[in-house]
């Protein structure tokens, strides 16, 4: 089996490819790194498995015509996303990540015998129904999608994935959407709650308050090695073909708060923990239903948060990340 994950480099995305390798799939990786680097982890996947990287801008025409015809999955991870770049270029990310996966689409199409287009969608098209009061808590995903305002910056990277979403749709193509739901692990960068905490407390000068904001807001957190599993087993499963599935955990919802005094304990720091006002546009909760995807799946390792926790933890501190 040929497979070609665009925005491979990425966090998911290179997590995906090692699993793949594992199973003895033949990985190509699409990637401009306009916001990754080409790390030693990178580096070791592609000389060791003899991956093949494909240095290129997914948003130029040409790079449809010069792509190969016979891969049997294409996995789109490439996205602008992250709250500073959306707060900061809403029309950017909307822009973009159409483009990106208007092209991704095209190339899809080209294929001779594709099994499935997967789409990477987000935990973020539900916020809209949630901010009108509709959304039921564990969330199943055939919940009604509502917008949130639409010149609310946020609202721009949630609404290039519910377009992306009707794009696969109506493709005529072969497809899964995914959405994930605050996936955590090694290497995910640092615009996440959970390495954010981290650096701030492993920083922490003596005497200073640890400000934790929104700190009553709910949320439940997967590792990644989980969330790859449940990633792969829906692809393989052919009766999941042109659906929708949460990836994530249903449990343990913790608080914001809850989560800064485990990563004090994580880190064997001392804080005094400050309440801070609400991040605007933050939902108050997230918590999937992970029931429709559970039932395609047996046996997923499932890690702790705690263990989670530790293992990402001393990744970002042996990679001098803090």
């Amino acid at each position: 089996m040929k497979v070609l994950i665009i925005g491979g480099a990425g966090f998911i995305g290179l997590s995906l490819a090692r699993l793949l390798n594992k199973k003895n799939f033949k990985v190509d990786i699409l990637d401009s790194f306009s916001r990754g680097k080409k790390d030693k982890e990178l580096i070791f996947f592609l000389d060791k498995n003899k991956g093949k990287l494909i240095e290129k801008d997914l948003n130029k025409l040409e790079v449809n015509e010069q792509m190969s015809d016979d891969y049997d999955f294409i996995f789109h991870f490439a996205a602008i996303l992250g709250v500073n770049n959306v707060i900061l270029s809403p029309y950017k990310v909307l822009e973009d990540n159409v483009k990106l996966t208007t092209q991704a689409i095209s190339i899809a199409k080209k294929q001779k015998d594709l099994k499935c287009f997967i789409f990477a969608s987000t935990s973020e098209v539900y916020a809209g129904t949630l901010r009108h009061g509709l959304l039921k808590i564990p969330t199943e995903e055939k919940s009604i999608l509502a917008l949130s305002e639409l010149d609310n910056p946020r609202t721009s990277y949630m609404l290039s994935k519910i377009y992306g979403e009707s794009l696969c749709i109506h493709s005529k193509l072969p497809y899964l959407i995914l959405r994930p739901h605050n996936i955590y692990g090694p290497r995910m960068g640092m615009s996440h709650v959970i390495p954010q905490l981290m650096r701030k407390i492993y920083n922490l000068e003596n005497g200073k308050d640890l400000e934790v904001f929104s700190p009553l807001h709910t949320r439940t957190f997967c590792f990644i090695d989980t969330a790859i599993e449940q990633i792969f087993n829906l692809v393989m499963n052919k009766d999941t073909i042109n659906q929708a599935f949460n990836i994530g955990l249903e449990s343990p919802e913790i608080k914001i708060i809850e989560l800064a005094r485990k990563i004090i304990f994580v880190t064997k720091r001392e804080a005094k923990i400050k309440h801070m006002e609400n991040t605007i546009g933050s939902p108050s909760r997230r918590c999937p239903s992970m029931k429709n995807t559970f039932n395609f799946m047996k046996n997923i390792n499932t890690i702790s948060l705690d263990q989670g926790l530790d293992i990402t933890f001393r990744w970002y501190k042996e990679n001098k990340y803090f």
